[in-house]
């Protein structure tokens, strides 16, 4: 068993369950927070914004094209419509 000194034993994580109350976990050790809360190995945001550059779906770019699209098929129905009145 590997014994913790006074200070670990009192030391919590420091962030609030869903029920409001503080956490009891101990700390990650050379972190602030458990494992529950952030302190593990790769959590949290990657840096940067690379988490909003997953797909680019929302991207200005996306939106520039789907709203070409849109009018193309506005067109499109636009045309086939006239042509079925002359048919």
């Amino acid at each position: 068993m590997q014994w913790l000194d006074a200070e670990a034993l009192r030391s919590s994580c420091g962030a609030r369950t869903r029920s409001g109350r503080p956490c009891r976990n101990p700390p990650v050790t050379n972190k602030v927070r458990c494992r529950m809360h952030g302190g593990a190995h790769g959590s949290g945001a990657q840096p940067g914004n690379t988490n909003a550059l997953k797909h680019g779906r929302y991207s200005a770019e996306a939106a520039f094209e789907r709203h070409g699209f849109r009018e193309l098929m506005r067109t499109v129905h636009q045309l086939d419509g006239d042509y079925a009145k002359r048919g």
